[in-house]
């Protein structure tokens, strides 16, 4: 049995690492959270020790290690700014760090933990659920296996109605969060590159607060993508249906449907890393680069092959 941390417990992520833990037969020693809403550890690991504040809550984790318990890993559920000092504190105190996506904002973030790892030995593992799909495994595949003379055709579509919280929150701070290609784009672009070999293109037609939109292409394909968190971009089925989120991916025309199946990921995903077969920063560089170049391009207006077509 493994133990473990908890920063960001309060987080509407959270609960899927508190599932995972328990899942996979390991305990919860102690948690971490400036916000105290957090009764849903009861659900998992009442006798948990909880702090609102990070000094006591690393205090604690150093008393823990002198009185002989050890800490095998953190799991960092915390708002993306944050996720390379928590990775550094789990280091520091001699545990592996499991952090969600993105685990950093800027590709040369990644270069510096590669340099923490090696010297304290530990590990940096990240959450990638989509490679662990039945689905997109099968895609991967059937493109190994087609080894196709030219390139797939891809439209990524994903619309998830955000409210009025959003902008107040730290999502809503490009500077905290990356802003929405970020947010709720960066496992799809881990997906895509995971799938269709490195980057070669990366054009960003359309960048406002709400939606981004633009082109990529791999090795192995042209993808036109748009995202948004604005409802009124729905299509009108949806919104007649009182849906508020929209997601569709085709390949040459060809719907990938991979509504199903997400429910156990993060547990599947614990029980790789336990098993030594987790994703580290180099699966995660890529997207992390991807991210971080739409965040900072310049605006195109190229023909219309490239344009994204509601």
């Amino acid at each position: 049995m493994k133990n473990f941390a908890l920063i960001g417990a309060a987080g509407y992520i959270a609960p899927r690492h508190l599932k995972a833990i328990k899942e996979t037969d390991n305990q919860l020693i102690a948690a971490l959270d400036k916000f105290d809403s957090v009764g849903v550890m009861d659900s998992f690991f009442p006798k948990a020790d909880f702090f609102v504040e990070f000094e006591r809550f690393d205090r604690h984790i150093e008393k823990l290690k002198r009185g002989g318990t050890h800490l095998d890993y953190v799991s960092i559920c915390t708002p993306n700014y944050l996720h390379d000092s928590h990775i550094r504190m789990a280091l520091r105190r001699g545990a592996d760090a499991i952090c969600e996506k993105p685990l950093v904002l800027n590709p040369w973030n990644v270069d510096a933990l590669k340099d923490i790892e090696r010297e304290s030995g530990q590990k940096i593992h990240t959450i990638l659920q989509l490679r662990l799909h039945p689905s997109i495994i099968a895609l991967k595949n059937k493109v190994a296996s087609e080894n196709k003379a030219g390139k797939y055709d891809v439209d990524l579509t994903y619309i998830t109605s955000r409210g009025k919280w959003y902008d107040i929150s730290w999502k809503g701070d490009e500077s905290k969060s990356g802003g929405i290609a970020t947010n709720i784009g960066v496992h799809f672009y881990d997906m895509l590159s995971w799938i269709f070999g490195e980057v070669q293109e990366n054009i960003v037609h359309l960048r406002e607060k709400d939606k981004s939109a633009g082109y990529l292409e791999f090795k192995n394909a042209r993808v036109r993508w748009f995202l948004s968190i604005n409802e009124d971009d729905l299509p009108q089925e949806i919104k007649e249906k009182g849906q508020r989120t929209f997601r569709s991916i085709t390949i040459d025309n060809q719907e990938l449907e991979f509504s199903a199946g997400f429910t156990d990921l993060h547990t599947t995903s614990y029980q790789e890393i336990l098993k030594g077969n987790g994703f580290g920063l180099q699966d995660s560089e890529e997207s992390i680069k991807i991210v971080h170049n739409i965040r900072n391009a310049a605006i195109s207006t190229m023909g219309e092959k490239h344009l994204f077509v509601k």
